[in-house]
């Protein structure tokens, strides 16, 4: 009887108490993936390819709807390295940001779309600015990866700031407040 009375007590708490746990666990997932996508806005600063490509599956894909392609993620960044290497003697200058409109995941699976903002000035001073809508899969094995980016259609400026920055988009409390 005892037993009884107790589940019937604790069984309602575990349900009060699960979704602030869930939430504990959302918040810590968005917060490793802040990081990961701090890590990759900083590579893109420094010009630091080693840097970048670790932070890509070895299995990675990227989809390009500009450029009609599927590819391996190891082709793109052989396409990629020299902007950095640019970037990384001071030939040039970039740099990436990130804002989100929807982050769904677990402890080892990311799925987050949003849009991009991509700077780049080249030795001759000539600047652009590309705002890109975009998703990405990631997994967790050791540390985040990116298993694919899937770089859709130009974005606008506007677009841009009606998202809100990275971890802006999970500072709520556990109940959506």
């Amino acid at each position: 009887m005892k037993a009884i009375f107790l589940n019937s007590l604790i069984a309602p708490i575990a349900v009060f108490a699960a979704p602030f746990a869930a939430a504990a666990d959302d918040a810590a997932r968005l917060a490793e993936l802040d990081r990961f996508w701090s890590a990759v806005s900083q590579s893109v600063k420094d010009g630091d390819f080693d840097a970048y490509k670790a932070l890509c599956h070895p299995g990675g894909v990227l989809v390009s709807e500009k450029l009609k392609t599927s590819q391996a993620m190891t082709k793109a960044l052989e396409r990629w390295k020299p902007g950095f290497d640019d970037t990384k003697a001071g030939r040039a200058k970039a740099s990436v940001e990130f804002r989100f409109s929807q982050r769904l995941g677990d402890g080892t699976t990311a799925h987050e779309t949003g849009i991009f903002l991509y700077s780049f000035t080249d030795a001759q001073g000539q600047s652009k600015k590309d705002y890109v809508r975009f998703e990405a899969l990631l997994v967790k094995g050791d540390r985040w990866k990116i298993l694919m980016e899937y770089q859709k259609s130009p974005a606008t400026a506007e677009e841009w700031m009606a998202l809100k920055p990275a971890a802006a988009t999970h500072a709520t409390s556990p109940r959506g407040n």
